[in-house]
């Protein structure tokens, strides 16, 4: 019964996200609070495919970009969060990359992006990616416009060569209210566990953001391509956007289901002798 259960949970988690866009589709308003029970109960589900996503990235070679982009404090940084706590770092990377270098600034602009791409058997997430060209360096002005526009021209070029030499590329766009920005924002600013959040270019960014919305529009107008489409999660409810997003990429992947395994334990071996010895070792205090 366990066993019919839980396949049954799954096929609800992998229709879940056609289900949502045919209610967006009919003007359905938004939906409840998730509880915290059900939320976790769901993530359980989908954490299970994620790994079974990896082992068949890890058999099959393939090779998996994600690149998250989106409004500050829309929740990149939690989704990719979730994404990543049960599966194998050494399949799923994460690539968050500081200001570049002088050096780095001397380059082609892609030419730091390119060497963490995904080799065989690699999920590599990207919490921000080239498109900083398309939006922050435009607005706030670490570009010419003449170089934000060339890379408008050149970006599908180059995303189209990703797909042809075997990347499998998802791009994902979370969007945010602006209430819901200034109440995360303030949050940051009380919270002493989310105050290194808040940069001084955040509270800049905050006072731009139809500029930001320009940048954005003009950006999906010429990247948003069939070969590297961009997909919009609204992440106003954050539980609600990490669950249809791990929904939306696992049903983007074409991996298959893992095997049940029959595992037994081993025998454990006899201990021959061994006493453990009496050594100056520092333990820890146990305050709690």
């Amino acid at each position: 019964m366990a066993k019919k259960k839980d396949q049954r949970d799954r096929d609800k988690a992998k229709t879940r996200a056609s289900s949502s866009a045919s209610a967006a589709e009919v003007g359905a308003g938004p939906p409840p609070k998730l509880k915290r029970k059900e939320y976790e109960r769901q993530m359980r589900i989908l954490h299970g495919e994620l790994v079974a996503m990896q082992e068949w990235v890890k058999e099959s070679g393939a090779k998996v970009c994600v690149v998250f982009e989106g409004r500050d404090t829309a929740g990149k940084g939690g989704t990719i969060k979730r994404i990543t706590e049960r599966v194998s770092p050494r399949v799923f990377r994460v690539v968050a990359l500081p200001t570049p270098s002088e050096r780095q600034k001397s380059q082609m602009y892609m030419q730091r992006y390119v060497e963490h791409f995904p080799a065989g058997g690699e999920v590599v997430i990207f919490d921000r990616s080239w498109y900083n060209r398309a939006g922050v360096e435009r607005v706030m002005g670490f570009c010419q416009p003449e170089e934000t526009e060339r890379f408008l021209l050149l970006a599908p070029a180059f995303e189209r060569a990703m797909t042809e030499s075997g990347i499998l590329l998802l791009k994902y766009w979370l969007e945010v209210s602006p209430e819901e920005q200034t109440r995360r924002l303030k949050s940051r600013i009380n919270d002493p566990r989310k105050i290194w959040k808040l940069s001084a270019m955040d509270l800049k960014s905050y006072s731009r953001w139809y500029d930001y919305s320009r940048a954005r529009d003009a950006m999906f107008a010429a990247t948003d391509t069939a070969w590297a489409p961009w997909y919009i999660a609204d992440a106003d409810d954050k539980k609600r956007a990490r669950l249809n997003i791990i929904s939306h990429l696992l049903g983007q992947v074409p991996y298959k289901p893992l095997a049940p395994r029959d595992i037994k334990m081993p025998r454990r071996q006899r201990p021959d002798g061994y006493v453990q010895p009496h050594l100056p070792l520092r333990r820890i205090p146990t305050p709690f």
